[in-house]
């Protein structure tokens, strides 16, 4: 699976050790056609036979989150692997509430432009966090 070699590689060169539970979650991210939560993560893993403690799963999560392998869905609540990689700008997504869809996208002014809206304010932002809820252009039709 290339999503989860290239995982691999960026977990490698950020100085973090690529352990089996590391790779298990990273294989279920890759696969998942849906927002997983961490005892989702738990019972896919059990049914082929592996075994993974959800505070265990949780941890590894938040890492993935803190690198920008994955993401946390709030609209969902569940985790899904990065799609953009390093694609400058805070990543977002829009969310179908029709079929649950999901489309990931980053945009680099908007997100300075929410910096300097957090400055004006006092504040320091150092990350955002949206997602758009509606209707894809599938469902839309």
């Amino acid at each position: 699976m290339p999503e989860v070699q290239d995982s691999i590689r960026v977990l490698r060169a950020r100085g973090y050790k690529v352990t089996q539970p590391r790779k298990q979650v990273l294989k279920v991210l890759a696969e998942a056609e849906k927002p997983v939560s961490p005892y989702d993560i738990q019972k896919i893993l059990q049914e082929k036979g592996q075994h993974l403690n959800h505070v265990t799963i949780y941890r590894i999560l938040d890492l993935f989150c803190l690198l920008d392998l994955a993401h946390r869905i709030l609209l969902l609540g569940g985790f899904v692997k990065c799609t953009l990689g390093d694609k400058e700008g805070c990543h977002r997504f829009m969310v179908c509430r029709h079929c649950g869809g999901l489309q990931e996208f980053a945009d680099k002014a908007l997100c300075e432009e929410e910096n300097e809206i957090a400055q004006d304010l006092g504040f320091c932002a150092e990350h955002h966090f949206s997602e758009f809820f509606g209707v894809c252009s599938k469902c839309h039709g």
